[in-house]
């Protein structure tokens, strides 16, 4: 096999899925690029069951009162359901033999973003996420509707102030601008006309439950786009969803994410006799029915997703997760799980906690001296609890190329080989620069 090839399946294990675990980098490169990501992109869901109950994820009702006596308990169960859903979803992303799914769940996640520290209910950021994976990779049009329906988000963006009388444009400017059209595709006229659709909605926070109040709401019709209807919540996100503006956008966003910040730029002007042959065009082109996995087979046979240029930056949540599986650790398991979160969240990437409506920050933002220092610290403890059988196992002078396999890299620079020759002896120490090498950090 080719060094092309096993580039193309590094990029493919650790881009569109979380990492290799022990051997799978191995089976991969025997079965070739093709077979390798269709088995990937074809992996569904196991069966949850009743996830809710499996890990306490209850609707525990209105905060009490401040002085009141059952306040205290109420805040720790509140927290303990955090932590519980938190670590529930780190460990799906690790133990899934192919977690294609929960890896777009993540991306939608960043899309949609929507952030526990103003929602603060468990149960209702635990929906909010169960709708991104029901929908991760089906009908895009169906994912808007649900969404703009959903209880986290119409309080993450204070839908539930939106009224006609008192208009609030915050939910509408975000859903035109970050969730369906993006930068300069509407006027402000679009902003005011969408927000009167969406007025009148109504949550209830600890539930979610999110229900139209007629006293509060618009029911005239409203010029958006060009488009004169009596719009409502779910048929304007379909409206806005199946506008050419979105066909472009959200490829765009995909591209941005799984090849590269620099790929994006669809607006680029092609020649003609170009744009066929177009990775930016044949993804666009296979969004035309909204489906997201007809898209991402597009995205990742494309050209573009193979080219060498096209390196990106591991997120902090990436990192953590493709360690993890290379070492066999669960995350519920590990023996300090708040320091887990602890660290994701120093890192500046907790799941739950996006920063802010337009998610989090992509590729060379990741890269500091501080979060170095992290990152080296948290892979000796890491390298403490891991299973390091697939290195311990190789001779001494193989234990490199082994290193390559196991963690799913293409291959180590001569400055990285060189950091290597001291630890060869020491498998743990040899693991822990691997885990923190350019070559791992940096999704070739």
């Amino acid at each position: 096999m080719g060094n092309a090839d096993r580039f193309a399946i590094a990029r493919l294990v650790h881009r569109v899925g979380f990492g290799p675990k022990p051997g799978q980098f191995g089976k991969m490169l025997k079965q070739g690029f093709k077979v390798s990501a269709q088995q990937l992109l074809q992996a569904g869901l196991p069966d949850y069951g009743d996830v809710k109950t499996a890990i306490g994820i209850v609707d525990l009702g209105g905060q009490p009162e401040r002085n009141s006596e059952a306040l205290a308990p109420y805040k720790v169960a509140k927290q303990a359901q955090l932590r519980n859903m938190s670590l529930w979803w780190l460990d799906q992303m690790v133990v899934q033999e192919l977690p294609f799914v929960e890896r777009m769940t993540w991306f939608w996640h960043g899309h949609w973003a929507t952030s526990y520290s103003k929602v603060d209910e468990p149960v209702v950021m635990f929906d909010h996420i169960a709708r991104l994976r029901k929908h991760a990779i089906g009908d895009f049009s169906q994912m808007c509707e649900e969404m703009i329906l959903d209880g986290a988000l119409i309080y993450w963006l204070d839908g539930q102030l939106n009224t006609a009388k008192s208009p609030n444009e915050n939910l509408s400017r975000e859903l035109l601008e970050l969730f369906t059209l993006g930068v300069n595709q509407y006027s402000e006229n679009d902003v005011k006309e969408a927000a009167k659709a969406l007025s009148g909605l109504r949550v209830v926070k600890n539930s979610g439950l999110v229900t139209k109040e007629s006293r509060r709401s618009y029911f005239g019709v409203s010029t958006i786009l060009g488009t004169t209807s009596n719009f409502e919540s779910a048929n304007l996100a379909r409206y806005l969803s199946m506008t050419e503006s979105c066909q472009s956008f959200i490829p765009e966003r995909l591209m941005y994410r799984f090849i590269s910040p620099a790929s994006s730029m669809m607006s680029i002007p092609i020649k003609p006799a170009a744009r066929a042959k177009s990775s930016a065009f044949i993804i666009r082109e296979s969004f035309r029915a909204r489906q997201i996995l007809p898209t991402m087979k597009s995205l990742v046979f494309s050209e573009s997703f193979k080219d060498p240029i096209n390196s990106q930056v591991k997120s902090p949540v990436e990192w953590v997760v493709s360690v993890f599986r290379a070492l066999q650790i669960t995350p519920s398991r590990f023996s300090q799980p708040d320091q887990l979160l602890k660290l994701l969240e120093d890192l500046g990437q907790r799941p739950f906690f996006p920063p802010s409506v337009a998610g989090w920050p992509a590729d060379e933002a990741w890269l500091s001296v501080a979060s170095s220092q992290s990152l080296i610290q948290a892979a000796q403890m890491f390298v403490s609890e891991g299973n390091l059988r697939p290195l311990i196992k190789v001779a001494k002078q193989e234990r490199v190329d082994a290193l390559a396999d196991w963690l799913g890299v293409a291959e180590w620079s001569d400055r990285t080989r060189a950091a290597f020759d001291g630890a060869l002896r020491d498998p743990a120490r040899l693991t822990a620069l691997a885990i923190c090498s350019p070559e791992y950090l940096v999704s070739v």
